[in-house]
């Protein structure tokens, strides 16, 4: 057997063993996992801003009106002049 060929079958070895790790933890996978699906993003926050709009007839005044539009933490957000503005945006 090559150089070559033991290096590549050790590469392969080593990625069955990091992804069947994966397979077998699902307890962190979930966890990674809901960490970023509770960030929210500046499009989430511009999307509750026109759903306050259009079930309130008026502009949302602060961030915290928008919490029952929005799954996940939109504290980093604010409005200005009735747009999101925070990070991303």
């Amino acid at each position: 057997m090559r150089l070559i060929e033991m290096a590549m079958a050790a590469a392969v070895t080593v990625s069955i063993s990091g992804v069947s790790y994966a397979a077998l933890n699902p307890d962190t996978l979930k966890a990674d996992t809901q960490v970023v699906a509770d960030r929210a993003t500046c499009r989430t926050v511009e999307t509750a801003i026109v759903g306050y709009i259009a079930l309130n007839d008026a502009d949302p005044t602060s961030i915290t009106q928008l919490a029952a539009y929005v799954d996940g933490d939109i504290s980093a957000y604010s409005i200005v002049d009735g747009r999101a503005a925070g990070p991303g945006c």
